[in-house]
């Protein structure tokens, strides 16, 4: 690094005033200025001098560059540092970092909170110390020695307190920094180390703040306003002409920017938003907002980048140092915001200067490498003599100091940080070890940037972004070999460069750069210096001076000698180019001021002038005014007459034009897909593992829209709130719905929002269990962070979004949803965004492979389609740019270079439809004065009205988006109007952001008639109610804020829109405009097409493309495509020819006549015209056209009529105008006709500038338009130059992604911060993003706004959903089937619980009610036999297999829950809540010996330690011993005594486990029953229950071994309780012997409340209602003597309940589900450890059997959720051999011993339970239907399927069986016999002849064994070929079968 060339170095100045002094003198010597400024003023107010681009630049890079640059500027001395030596501390002081020398901590993280005394004067800052990198120190400093916040007005010295120890008068830093301990190692310097203001933030505490601006390197920090809202910031009051000394206290220190020490790698973050570029081409004269951005950009984050204009020709501050350009020079260019007002007038004004005082106008630049020629002297009247501003890009190398005129020069170093960057390898790179390749040198890089110039056109302007492609592209071929593998090939988006494979040397370069500039015809001057830039800049003032430089655009400075490095700088003196970059570099709000500026002081003045001296006639106004007394009365009546037409058609009833149709609010298919995406997104959020979004928990759906502050914004979208009908579905309103109701749910982000905001926020919180949706719509407006919009002269709204939707109490609330709706999503999509790639929705492409997705009837024409349009082989095309107008403004810019382009244009355009307006009235010497452009549209415009019966029109939009430009346009348009006698014909509207529409009277009356409204006081709100209405609107404002125009727009005009648009969010927002749906259906309609003179060149010269049109514009205007297309391509303007031709048929009309009444197009006019003569007038209209030509080519029945009319010699205006076509004629043809039918039929036509079409229309290789690679957004920059390309082929979620990769946002964006939380994911969990086109609501409403009121629709209902399952809901079976003393009742209806001796009286009901078990064998008695053939009959057999019905059910408050759900009540319950320690528990063995297993079972407990109060341990080894049972006497309401065991396979997840709120909070014991190998997934999705795990050899089994299992151990844990208890005097009886048993879809539970207080004892009415488990098990354990009951259950649920069924409350018969087992009673009734099915049934037989009571609660029911996972759904049966799954039908479950059948993987008693369910009659073929011959079941229940009935008997003694005298059973199964069955026990049954049999055993032997046993040979045959066995291998134990024949 160069030290500060300049005279004094070394030397130290003892005082400030010799300094300011020698400054004085030097700056006077140099200054072309009368009087030096005096000393003393110097000394107090002078603005200091800012710190270079290239230091700004160095700093961005790293700490240590920084540091030594601010040595050399900032110090007394400008020499190289040398090691400073710390003065050793005083004996016995502190010494560590962070504290005072008295010990006391000054670390912000320590004392933020305490209260420090600030002496008035002083602020408090935080100095950085070098070895506590990571904590800011407090001090107190006096304010006068900072700097204020233009980096200037710091007195020199140091004044400072000690906050620690409060020592106070510390006048050198570098004794105040010994005191603080900062332990330096280089001299100290406060601009080194005090680097923050510190301030208190909301809650008192001290924070850091915004950087310290030392002599405007911190801009970068500081310099947000230019770059992105319209808003500036960190201005000084505007009310001083001083910039810099009005006020030396820096400003509130809120900017959250950290200059330097935020920096990432170099290669991030130096680089330059790109688009700002070279001049990222401020179009036309408009500020680019790239440039802006740049400017400001780069000044913001990296370096100053500002394209700033040398104004300091004051003298430097500092010693000798000059004022170097280099920092955008000025201290008002340099960062324009500092008062943009005075530099706005300095930049474009020169004959402002005297207005201003002196000194706010100079300021010294200095730069850390000047060279040490002469400085360099800007000639006097350069803007005079040149007519443009010469803009200087700093190169390489040394710049030399300017000095004289450098007003009116800009010097930026957007070049010089392009270069730095270039030579920074990406981090890509680098992590793949390529740092050993050398980056692109410097002689390259300028070899290159003088081919890139050569290459540019006369109109075009320098981008940033291409050189940086090119210097990628560059390097990366000459490095591809180390390279190749790591990133594939950037697409070929520039033209070929040579790149040379050796390098270019210093000595080569000049001759190199002179030869590629010799074939430029001069457009690029090299100049060659041998010495320093000195002499090649002073050369080129010369040449420019003496007028050398006409052609020349660019001229390239080179100094190149052997020794040492190149410098170089490039000159842009084009002055289209010049005037295009300096204007670039004005903000939003700058660009305003400036123009309201010239607006104000009437610098305008001038060019009206020069306008009247156009016209030969005289003034135009003096030409209305004549014009307006001459046909006065003439206008009015002729006028009237056809401006009433439509009414008095209207009135006869014959012609009514029926285009205007209201279409009614409809769901489109795109949104409905779109929300459900939505949806999609917010389930992922609710069901992910971070809990951060509990859908479970709430109940309904509350929403708020924020809307950009326009008014129309705001009123559409109440429009649309209002007609959704979205309140009424939420709930949210009544019927009655009122306007101010509606305004509750949309915000308006203006100074009102927060009011409406903080009642949201309070909603939110007090209504926990609502999730509120924010909807954010229009999000790419205004994302200002906060911290910078909280100083003065920044807009109100402003930084609103930050504050409110950023806001600690949204990101906290866990019922808040964040929805960012917008069309152009890229600012939200950065390195820093809160928004996760996951979590963004675009909208959707309407085909994928050529298949239409969503047969939408609509097709979108948005931005790709537009260019599309332009390309050859389509028809019109639908962006325009117009030629003449362009060339008007080009050559006015020359003639008047003081004023702003964007004044300019607006005049020029306005004259243009002014003189338009005219020619169209008949003044056709004023066609002369206007584009073809702009007379087509004006014309189109003003016949639009007359085409249609009832008057509609055409819409034209004029976007201005200077709101003092805007209301200067429509007083002159209005008052042009007026004087032409329009004022009925058309509307002019200014529409305004800040205000609603206004519109006249008579338009007003209009557009009820149209709208069939009868308000009285009805006016349009909104853009979208002015459909139909002919008018110009004038469209102000800096952005659209989401305003939606009507479809009868047909013009969109944006010739005025500001250069700003070149950032990519910018142009397509504006293009967005225009954006449209059209009907698809459109090209079916065949054109006719005219005959065409094929010697007319400007007609088609083939019309083949005709029946593609899609776009058309309904008359021969489209005829003239292809030469439109052409000019559009070319760079030249077809206008002169047709302006001719339109002063052919202007002058043909007499005046006062409006052009041929149904024109489109002036040109038009000329082909009929001359088509009529040619041809000889053959296309004029037949008398009676017939019906069928309503079906004709629009364009040839228009055509025909107009010629017509054309030919007429009447005035158009008189009442005989239609004469010539008749009134039917014009009926027949009124479709047609209707200009806004047409416009809604077809995209707008744009026109736009010359330079943003360019950038538009031109596309890479790839096919991806040039605006798409723009930089995204104005507050973001990209993070490296070294970036790939985009590439056309890029989905939404790639460019997406892309973009999260590559930009980073600037401090000035609300996301700046996001980074500094120390998390790595800085994802915001409830935040989303929709993406969709822009405009896409319009009438149509298929848009954004719909899909997400959908999206709240569906959200709603899920919600509710989410609050209702699906139940079963079945009638019970076989209830025809009664027993014979049915209609006996032995309970009356009210019993609560039965009478234990009337229920013994009670017959069982073996009949299975269950609907679950319609498909399974009826289970006879011999009452039944009777009428059990009506039972085959009513059972139809495609019903047994058919789904199951539910019915959805609300969950009440007693539901049981799975594990989704989560709230507050059950949180502790279900072991979730992070306040509680994650449950731990215990794993407990527990065993019991069984004699039936042969073995010792061992089982085992998980008991959480918060349920172990429930068991009982040993006490010194704390071994399981027990569980504990209550009393049989206990009574208790908070207590349920009967333990519930759960049995449960598969459904860890959806499980009904959670009984808190069934149990209504009460005490209960609750075991889940789990197989060994789910235990751990159980137990984490269950950490709080207690689980009993199975042994191992039961991970196969079925339902039934669970059962066994809990009864077994529940009964061994009795005995257990018994003994313990006994102990202390319990009589054993007195225990408790219920259990209950649970299934886990039990969901909810009701009890039937019956009222018997009719007259007659058998009256009663009942109620179901839902109650809580609780109640329905202490109602059931309170019952009278309950341990006589061996079971007790309930009925399942039915909507189809009817009275008779609950007539008797209880029944003996079958309970399922949910049981209360009596483990006592039924000690010697087992359940079957081997049964998947039906276990619950033979359990029931068996304990009726044993006869044991079962009583069934009729008045109590539960409710069974459909589950589709887990439960008997886990058993799949497979093969075992082959793993690939093959299904298996139940035939192959079982086969012949011995033979090679394919083995099953599935347990033997699963097959032989499926197999005898589905193939039954194969064993028992007479058995088939023959319900009254059952087949005899011994001992147990197995399904043998619906067609067949059985007979249940128990072989036990003394056991309950039914008579089975007079029964004859079809067939005897025998299931695993035990010894109670004998042969005579056998021989008392009589079986049919040829009945079957067929018995069951373990293994071949047992079932020999069992056949001799039973002596079964003696009645019964058996064959060989009928033993069987279960398709199991040996090792699987298959179960045996025989079968044999009754004989």
């Amino acid at each position: 690094m160069l030290s500060m060339g300049n005279s004094y170095a070394g030397q130290l100045k003892t005082t400030r005033f010799e300094e300011v002094l020698h400054n004085s003198i030097e700056a006077s010597l140099r200054s072309n200025n009368l009087v030096p400024r005096p000393i003393f003023s110097q000394l107090y107010l002078e603005a200091e001098q800012q710190l270079s681009s290239l230091e700004a630049g160095n700093r961005a890079d790293n700490e240590e560059e920084e540091e030594e640059e601010e040595e050399e500027e900032g110090s007394e001395s400008s020499s190289p540092p040398v090691s400073y030596q710390v003065k050793p501390p005083p004996e016995g002081c502190c010494t560590t970092d962070g504290f005072c020398q008295a010990g006391k901590d000054l670390r912000l993280v320590s004392i933020s909170n305490e209260h420090i005394e600030v002496p008035s004067g002083f602020l408090l800052v935080g100095a950085k110390s070098p070895n506590l990198p990571d904590h800011l120190l407090v001090c107190a400093v006096d304010k006068r020695f900072l700097p204020d916040d233009n980096g200037r007005n710091a007195l020199l010295g140091f004044s400072g307190n000690c906050v620690g120890c409060g020592k106070k008068g510390f006048c050198y830093f570098t004794e105040f920094s010994n005191h603080i301990n900062l332990k330096l190692t280089t001299q100290p310097k406060k601009q080194k180390h005090l680097k923050y203001y510190l301030v208190r933030n909301a809650q008192g505490a001290l924070t850091k703040g915004s950087v310290i601006c030392w002599k405007g390197a911190e801009f970068r920090g500081r310099q947000s306003s230019t770059s992105t809202c319209s808003s500036t910031l960190f201005q000084l009051p505007e009310s001083s002409g001083l910039s810099g000394s009005t006020s030396s206290e820096p400003l509130p220190p809120a900017n959250p920017s950290a200059p330097a020490g935020t920096q990432q790698t170099a290669a991030a973050v130096d680089h330059i938003p790109s688009t700002a570029a070279f001049s990222s081409a401020v179009y036309n004269g408009k500020e680019s907002p790239k440039q802006q951005l740049m400017k400001n950009n780069l000044s913001a984050l990296t370096r100053p980048s500002v394209l700033g204009t040398l104004t300091n020709s004051g003298p430097p501050k500092k010693r000798h140092k000059g004022w170097s350009p280099e920092s955008p020079s000025s201290t008002e260019t340099w960062n324009l915001q500092l008062n943009p007002q005075a530099s706005n007038r300095i930049k474009n004004d020169g004959g402002s200067l005297s207005s201003l005082p002196h000194s706010a106008l100079v300021g010294p630049a200095s730069s850390p490498m000047v060279g040490s020629g002469e400085p360099v002297s800007v000639p006097d009247n350069l803007l005079k003599i040149c007519k443009a501003k010469p803009v200087i890009f700093k190169g390489h190398g040394n710049f030399p100091y300017l000095c004289g005129n450098i007003n009116d020069v800009i010097v930026s170093p957007l070049l010089y940080t392009c270069y730095r960057n270039s030579q920074s390898l990406s981090r890509a790179y680098e992590q793949y070890g390529a740092s050993t390749i050398q980056p692109i040198s410097e002689e390259m890089q300028l070899l290159l940037t003088v081919y890139y110039l050569v290459q540019l056109a006369a109109d075009q302007v320098p981008l940033i972004e291409d050189l940086e492609q090119i210097f990628m592209r560059s390097w990366r071929e000459s490095h591809l070999s180390e390279i190749r593998q790591y990133q594939q090939a950037v697409p070929q988006a520039f033209p070929q460069l040579p790149s040379p494979i050796t390098p270019v040397t210093s000595a080569q370069l000049p001759w190199l750069a002179g030869l590629a500039a010799s074939s430029c015809n001069d457009s690029v001057h090299i100049i060659e210096c041998s010495y320093s830039l000195a002499e090649g800049l002073s050369e080129m003032f010369k040449l420019l001076i003496e007028g050398k430089l006409i052609k020349t655009n660019y001229v390239v400075i080179i100094c190149a000698s052997r020794n040492r490095a190149i410098d170089s700088c490039i000159v842009i003196t084009g002055k289209y180019q010049a005037r295009v970059l300096s204007e670039s570099m004005l903000s939003p709000s700058d660009y305003q001021k400036e123009v309201n500026y010239q607006l104000v002081t009437g610098k305008v003045e001038t060019l009206g002038s020069f306008f009247s001296t156009l016209c030969p006639e005289g003034d135009i106004d003096l030409l209305l005014e004549k014009f307006y007394q001459e046909n006065q009365g003439h206008i009015s009546s002729s006028l009237s007459a056809s401006v009433n037409k439509p009414t008095a058609v209207n009135g006869a009833g014959t012609a009514v034009c029926t285009s205007y149709e209201i279409e009614r609010h409809q769901i489109r298919p795109f949104q409905l897909a779109v929300a459900q995406k939505l949806l999609s997104h917010i389930c992922s959020i609710a069901d992910s593992s971070t809990q951060n979004l509990d859908l479970g928990s709430f109940e309904k759906i509350d929403f708020l829209i924020c809307v950009p502050p326009s008014e129309v914004t705001y009123q559409q979208t109440l429009f649309h709130l209002w007609h959704s009908g979205i309140l009424l579905e939420l709930g949210l309103e009544k019927e009655h719905l009122t306007k101010q109701r509606v305004e509750q749910y949309v915000m308006k982000l203006d100074a009102e929002a927060q009011i409406k905001f903080k009642i949201f926020l309070q909603n939110s919180m007090q209504n926990p269990h609502t999730l509120f949706v924010l909807i954010h719509d229009h999000a790419h407006w205004d994302l200002m962070s906060a911290m910078h919009s909280l100083y003065p002269q920044t807009e109100l709204s402003s930084g609103l979004v930050d504050r409110l939707l950023n806001c600690r109490e949204v990101k906290e609330a866990p019922n808040i949803v964040t929805l960012h709706v917008t069309s152009f999503p890229y600012a939200l999509q950065t390195q820093h965004t809160h928004i996760s790639p996951y979590n963004e929705i675009h909208w959707p492409s309407s085909y994928s492979n050529g298949v239409d997705l969503y047969h939408e009837n609509k097709k979108y024409f948005g931005l790709s389609e537009f260019i599309e349009s332009t390309l050859s082989g389509h028809s019109i095309p639908l962006l325009r740019y117009d030629s003449s107008f362009e060339a008007m403004v080009m050559a006015l810019g020359k003639r008047f270079p003081r004023l702003h382009s964007a004044v300019i244009r607006t005049f020029v355009l306005i004259q243009h439809y002014s003189a338009a307006m005219m020619a169209v009235c008949g003044l056709s010497q004023m066609k002369n004065y206007t584009s073809v452009e702009t007379l087509e549209i004006t014309q189109n415009l003003i016949n639009s009205s007359r085409q249609c019966p009832s008057g509609h029109g055409l819409m034209v939009v004029l976007r201005i988006p200077c709101i003092p430009l805007a209301a200067v346009a429509y007083e002159r348009l209005y008052n042009v109007r007026e004087r032409l006698a329009l004022e009925d014909n058309f509307e002019i509207i200014l529409g305004n952001p800040n205000s609603g529409i206004t519109i006249g009277k008579h338009f007003v009356e209009q557009l009820k008639i149209w709208q069939k409204i009868e308000d009285v006081d009805w006016r349009p709100q909104t853009y979208l109610e002015l459909e139909g209405l002919p008018c110009i609107l004038i469209f102000s404002g800096m952005d659209p804020q989401g305003e939606s125009l009507p479809r009868s727009l047909r013009y969109c005009d944006l010739r005025l829109i500001n250069s700003s648009s070149l950032v990519r969010t910018s142009l397509e927002q504006e293009l967005g405009l225009a954006a449209y749906f059209v009907s698809s259906e459109l090209h079916t309609e065949k054109a006719v097409v005219n005959d065409v003179l094929e010697s007319d060149p400007e007609k088609l010269s083939s019309t083949d493309n005709e029946d593609e049109e899609i776009v058309t514009e309904g008359s021969t205007s489209e005829k003239r495509s292809p030469m439109k297309r052409e000019r559009s391509r070319s760079h030249d303007s077809a206008s002169s020819s047709l302006s001719s031709k339109a002063s052919t048929f202007c002058t043909e009309s007499s005046p006062p006549q409006v052009l041929s009444n149904s024109t489109e197009e002036t040109t038009n006019n000329y082909e009929r015209q001359k088509q009529k003569v040619d041809k000889g007038a053959q296309t004029t209209v037949s008398k009676h056209l017939p019906p069928v030509t309503e079906q004709l080519d629009m364009k040839q029945n228009i055509k025909s009529t107009q010629v017509s009319i054309t030919s007429s010699s009447s005035p158009p205006f008189s009442s005989s105008s239609s004469s010539s076509a008749p009134a039917h004629n014009s009926f027949i043809l009124q479709t047609s006709q209707c200009s806004m039918t047409k416009a809604s039929k077809q995209p707008p036509i744009v026109f736009l500038p010359k330079l943003v079409y360019d950038i538009i229309t031109s596309t890479d290789s790839s096919g991806l338009p040039k605006s798409s690679s723009l930089l995204p957004y104005h507050s973001v920059m990209w993070a490296s130059s070294f970036r790939p390309l985009m590439s056309k082929m890029m989905t939404c979620t790639e460019q997406s992604l892309y973009y999260r990769q590559w930009t980073v946002p600037k401090p000035i964006h609300m996301d700046y911060n996001n980074r500094s939380e120390g998390r790595m994911d800085t994802f915001h969990p409830r935040r989303l993003l929709l993406s969709g086109p822009p405009q896409v609501c319009k009438k149509n409403k298929i848009g954004k706004t719909g899909a997400y009121l959908q999206f709240l629709s569906i959200l709603s209902r899920m919600l509710i959903r989410l609050t209702e399952v699906d139940v079963y809901d079945e009638e019970e079976i076989n209830i025809n089937i009664k027993e014979e003393e049915s209609d006996q009742y032995y309970h009356q209806p009210g019993d609560m619980w039965p009478d234990l001796e009337s229920f013994k009286k009670m017959p069982f009901d073996y009949t299975i009610h269950d609907p679950k078990y319609e498909d399974a064998s009826l289970i006879c008695s011999k009452l039944q036999t009777t009428n059990s053939e009506d039972k085959s009959k009513s059972r139809r057999q495609e019903d047994m297999y058919t789904c199951r019905q539910t019915t959805r059910m609300r969950l009440s408050k007693y539901a049981a829950y799975n594990t989704y759900h989560h709230c507050e009540q059950c949180h502790q319950y279900m072991g979730f809540n992070p306040r509680y320690q994650i449950y731990e528990s215990t794993l407990h063995a527990f065993a019991f010996s069984y004699s039936m297993l042969g073995e010792e079972i061992q089982l085992h407990f998980i008991i959480p330690k918060s349920k172990e109060h429930h068991f009982v341990f040993s006490q010194p080894g704390r071994q399981l011993e027990s569980m504990r049972l209550p009393l049989v006497t206990d009574k208790s309401e908070d207590y349920i005594k009967s333990p519930t065991f759960t049995p449960t396979t598969g459904r860890h997840e959806h499980g009904l486990f959670n009984l808190y709120h069934a149990m209504d909070g009460a005490s209960h014991l609750h075991v889940l029953v789990v197989k060994e190998y789910e235990m751990a997934i159980y137990k984490k999705y269950w950490p709080n229950h207690i689980m009993l795990v199975l042994p191992s050899i039961f991970n196969s089994a079925g339902v039934g071994a669970a059962h066994f299992l809990i009864k077994e151990l529940s009964y061994h844990n009795l005995e257990l309780e018994r003994n313990r208890q006994e102990e202390l005097g319990i009589k054993p009886q007195d225990i408790w012997p219920f259990i209950v048993i649970s299934d886990d879809s039990c969901v909810m539970w009701n009890a039937v409340e019956v009222d018997c207080s009719g007259d007659r004892k058998s009256d009663y009415t009942w109620t179901e209602r839902n109650v809580s488990l609780k109640q329905i098990l202490q109602h059931i354990e309170a019952t009278p003597n309950v341990t006589h009951y061996a079971l007790i259950g309930m009925r399942k649920w039915s909507s189809k309940t009817n009275s008779a069924e609950i007539k008797e409350p209880f029944s003996c018969c079958h309970v399922h589900d949910f049981i209360m087992l009596n483990v006592d009673l039924t000690q010697n009734v087992q359940y079957n450890q081997n049964r998947f099915t039906c276990d619950d049934v033979d359990f029931n037989l068996r304990v009726h059997s044993a006869g044991l009571l079962i009583c069934r609660f009729n008045h109590f029911n539960v409710m069974k959720k459909q589950i589709a996972v887990g439960g008997q759904r886990s058993f799949h049966i497979k093969s075992k051999v082959s793993d690939t799954p093959v299904s298996i039908s139940p035939a192959q479950y079982i086969c012949a011993p011995d033979s090679k059948h394919t083995f099953l993987a599935a347990p033997a008693q699963l097959l032989l339970e499926k197999y005898l369910q589905y193939h039954s009659h194969r064993f028992f073929p007479l058995s088939l239907k023959n319900y009254s011959h059952p087949v005899l079941s011994v001992d147990c229940y197995l399904n043998l399927g619906p067609q067949i009935a059985v007979c249940y008997v128990s072989s036990r003694p003394h056991s309950l069986n039914i008579s089975s005298s007079g029964l004859t059973f079809s067939g005897l199964l025998l299931y695993l016999c035990d010894s109670f069955v004998v042969a005579s026990f056998l021989k008392k049954f009589h079986f049919l002849k040829g009945a079957t049999l067929c018995v069951i055993c373990q293994d071949r032997n047992s079932l020999r064994q069992t056949v001799v046993r039973l002596e079964l040979e003696d009645e019964w045959q058996f064959r060989l070929r009928d033993e069987f066995q279960t398709a199991n291998a040996k090792e699987d134990r298959p179960l045996f079968f025989l079968t044999g024949r009754h004989i």
